[in-house]
């Protein structure tokens, strides 16, 4: 297990977030997301747990800084982490932060980004109604506001086109992808492209990394009591896999991807030199709990054994 206080410190992460700019969430997430893989692979080697928790202190030392400009903001990445003042919890109120993320949840927002921060602060609180305290839930809910009008994210299209946004983007009408008719289907669809493309190299709307976590954290959404949210979040993930879609092989630009060796649930893999550029800190984290929370769904061996090797791909 991933020792308990990284729950609180990463809620914390996240509740703090909306003093420096919704991005910011990555950090906290990113702890939260760590306890949670913990409490959901409760009966890995002590390694691997070690591992992660090495993952989660670099985090709140701020190894990964660049999600904001501190010196502007007024506060460092490890001041997110600061603990609230104790105060009266209220259960009820985190109904409040599901409330504020029906209102941007039906499109892609930031790659995802406002589902997936969301829906791990909804869960700490869901599991933990002790942390539902006025600021804590406050905080959250501002963070998650802090994407109403946020645009679905950026690809990169190549030397001649450079990076575009989500709403520059003309997508091209696909009949046989039709919208989502369950979060199953969904689900389906995600470990597929997972498995076709995570050897393509393609650069942008937060990489197969966001696409599972975005999946993930509407199947939670649902698993959490809150489904008419979650159904209302299908149609952003469908757009996002359309986007994902869209982007062309850069592999000519900008070599092809790199796979690890290890699988993270053998403590060798925490033994060796991980990569931690570009984001990797915090979205190996987050995805490792976004990829076995929709791996559960997957009944067949032979397509969880081709998703496992493909999510090797993300884990270098």
């Amino acid at each position: 297990m991933i020792e308990f206080d990284y729950l609180y410190k990463g809620l914390c992460g996240l509740a703090n977030t909306h003093k420096v700019g919704a991005l910011a969430g990555h950090l906290g997430a990113a702890v939260a997301a760590g306890y949670f893989f913990g409490e959901d692979q409760s009966d890995l080697p002590k390694g691997i747990y070690k591992g992660v928790e090495g993952e989660l202190e670099r985090v709140i030392r701020g190894e990964e800084a660049f999600w904001y400009n501190a010196k502007k903001a007024g506060v460092t990445p490890t001041e997110l982490f600061k603990p609230f003042p104790k105060e009266q919890a209220n259960e009820d109120s985190t109904k409040t932060v599901a409330a504020a993320l029906q209102k941007n949840v039906g499109k892609t927002r930031q790659s995802g980004h406002n589902i997936i921060f969301a829906t791990i602060a909804l869960r700490a609180l869901h599991d933990h109604a002790e942390y539902a305290t006025p600021q804590i839930v406050a905080g959250v809910r501002k963070l998650v506001e802090g994407f109403n009008n946020a645009h679905p994210g950026r690809g990169y299209y190549g030397k001649a086109k450079g990076w575009l946004n989500g709403n520059q983007v003309k997508l091209q009408p696909d009949n046989k992808f039709r919208p989502y008719k369950s979060i199953a289907q969904m689900v389906d669809v995600t470990i597929a492209e997972l498995i076709s493309t995570a050897a393509v190299r393609k650069q942008g709307f937060g990489g197969l990394w966001h696409l599972i976590n975005h999946a993930a954290a509407i199947t939670e959404l649902d698993r959490l009591g809150y489904e008419k949210v979650a159904a209302q979040a299908l149609p952003a993930h469908h757009q996002h896999i359309r986007l994902w879609r869209s982007l062309p092989d850069v592999e000519s630009e900008l070599g092809s991807v790199v796979k690890s060796k290890r699988d993270p649930r053998e403590p060798v893999y925490w033994e060796g030199m991980l990569k931690r550029d570009q984001a990797r800190l915090t979205h190996r984290i987050k995805t490792l709990y976004g990829f076995y929370t929709i791996r559960r769904f997957v009944e067949d061996d032979a397509t969880r054994k081709k998703a496992e090797d493909a999510f090797l791909n993300l884990m270098a």
